[in-house]
């Protein structure tokens, strides 16, 4: 079965987190954003959501995290949760 491990930051706003997007780009650190502002209980683990399979995700969350580039930040991409922005660092 497909796994994927990734890490995101889980904001309440668009503009929130196009702003944290910004600052990931400049070369800040994403456990530490993640820390700070993440809503999601994973900012205890710097975002990280561990592994994860088909089936356990929002959709689009999930079509990110199976199907855009590793290692690139995604987003901001809005779910019912609020917007996120994601980077996958492994998938099998």
């Amino acid at each position: 079965m497909r796994s994927a491990m990734a890490k995101h930051i889980l904001v309440k706003t668009k503009d929130e987190a196009e702003q944290l997007k910004q600052r990931l780009a400049r070369g800040e650190d994403f456990g530490k954003l993640a820390r700070k502002h993440s809503t999601c209980p994973s900012k205890k683990r710097d975002g990280d959501l561990g592994e994860i399979y088909p089936g356990q995700l929002v959709k689009p969350i999930e079509d990110v995290v199976f199907k855009k580039p590793l290692l690139k930040v995604h987003g901001p991409i809005k779910s019912k949760f609020g917007y996120h922005l994601v980077v996958v660092y492994f998938r099998s």
